[in-house]
């Protein structure tokens, strides 16, 4: 194959870490087979067959993840994991020390921020909160301890964006980590690595995966001694995912990018007729002019993706009432995948947040979260409608 810098996205979400082998005595699999051994023989004793010694080290399927993952954030290194807060969570223990400090964006996944105030701060690694939207407020927010930044962008439920550029000027000026979460836009549209990040993060769960099926995360990053320390973490702490999960991300990545197309596509068009509607409030969409941060979304990425979040005239009751008439939505948490799913952040996916501290970053009862599916686009229209009225 040639070099793979020269290779489309989809190019490579299709045949990167999955190239036939035609060596003599293997079949030359289009697809990379599912791995399922835990263990692995050697001829030799002190030297493993292939460099594989035992599942949770290394596993071909796995291996074959992880290039995949690399390939398309246009990086060196890609690590899969059990979950993304399993990423999360190793990618702190690596890196990260007692008594170091951490900035974070205040619109985060609430998952990441349980870790944050309920887990590592056990280990006096202390998190302030800032809005990330202003670079400046970031800057402000470094002391002597301070070590990582960590953004979402856009973030989870708010749509908020920050100027990733201008934030890893910062990090790199103060030599700090700093972390981006590409799940919402995912690397078709949108690659932090390209704009200055050190550590990109996923929840692949979402739309890596692509069909609400299986559970993992993943890490992608270029510096050799970061990898090398998270890497020791991944097989030491072993939060990794089976060699089956892999094959259904790595099975979901080839369609990646005509998935995102197609919820950009359907989400444009929702985000068009939530606005106009009387019975809402306030669309969140990074597509739409109305959105205040839209400049900065045409320039630091090639797209808006399918998350739109809407405030509904009224409180939680009409926010309730419309949710339960919805026929095609499902109301769950996650995203990403290919049928639309939409939650109510303040009761699911943020409950978990103070009451307080959600309505300082302005999650209230009446706004709603919508991941955008991939179903007829005025099937969609046809349930929203009818729900909303």
């Amino acid at each position: 194959m040639q070099d793979q810098k020269t290779l489309g996205f989809s190019t490579k979400a299709i045949h990167i870490g999955e190239e036939p082998d035609f060596r003599e005595g293997k079949s030359g699999d289009v697809v990379i087979p599912i791995h399922l051994s835990s263990t692995f023989a050697r001829k030799e004793v002190e030297k493993p067959t292939g460099g594989y010694e035992y599942s949770r080290t290394g596993n071909p399927t796995r291996d074959a993840l992880e290039k995949k993952y690399a390939a398309l954030e246009n990086a060196r290194y890609g690590l899969a994991f059990a979950s993304g807060l399993a990423a999360q969570s190793t990618l702190i223990l690596a890196l990260l020390k007692p008594n170091d400090h951490i900035i974070a964006f205040n619109d985060l996944y609430g998952g990441s921020k349980r870790i944050f105030n309920h887990v590592i701060n056990n280990f006096n690694i202390i998190t302030d909160y800032v809005d990330a939207t202003n670079p400046e407020l970031i800057e402000k927010a470094i002391n002597p301890k301070t070590k990582l930044i960590w953004v979402e962008s856009p973030t989870n439920p708010l749509m908020k964006l920050c100027d990733i550029k201008a934030i890893s000027t910062i990090a790199e000026k103060h030599n700090l980590i700093f972390v981006v979460d590409n799940t919402f836009l995912t690397p078709y549209f949108q690659n932090p690595v390209s704009l200055g990040a050190d550590i990109v993060i996923h929840s692949a769960t979402k739309y890596l995966s692509g069909h609400s099926d299986v559970v993992s995360g993943a890490i992608v990053l270029s510096d050799d001694t970061m990898y090398e320390k998270i890497k020791f973490y991944q097989n030491a702490i072993g939060a990794i995912p089976s060699p089956f999960d892999c094959y259904l991300i790595l099975r979901g990545l080839k369609t990646l990018a005509v998935r995102m197309e197609k919820h950009q596509e359907n989400a444009l068009i929702i985000a068009g007729f939530l606005e106009s509607h009387n019975k809402v409030k306030k669309v969140i969409y990074p597509g739409l002019k109305s959105h205040p941060q839209y400049n900065l979304a045409v320039t630091q990425a090639s797209g808006f993706g399918g998350m739109i979040s809407f405030e509904i005239i009224g409180g939680i009751n009409e926010a309730k009432r419309f949710l339960e008439k919805l026929k095609i939505f499902s109301i769950a948490e996650s995203l990403g995948g290919v049928e639309s799913l939409i939650e109510h952040p303040a009761l699911m996916t943020h409950s978990s947040l103070p009451l307080v501290e959600r309505e300082e970053i302005s999650i209230n009862d009446s706004l709603i979260r919508i991941s955008i599916g991939i179903e007829d686009v005025e099937d969609l229209l046809t349930d929203l409608k009818q729900a909303l009225n």
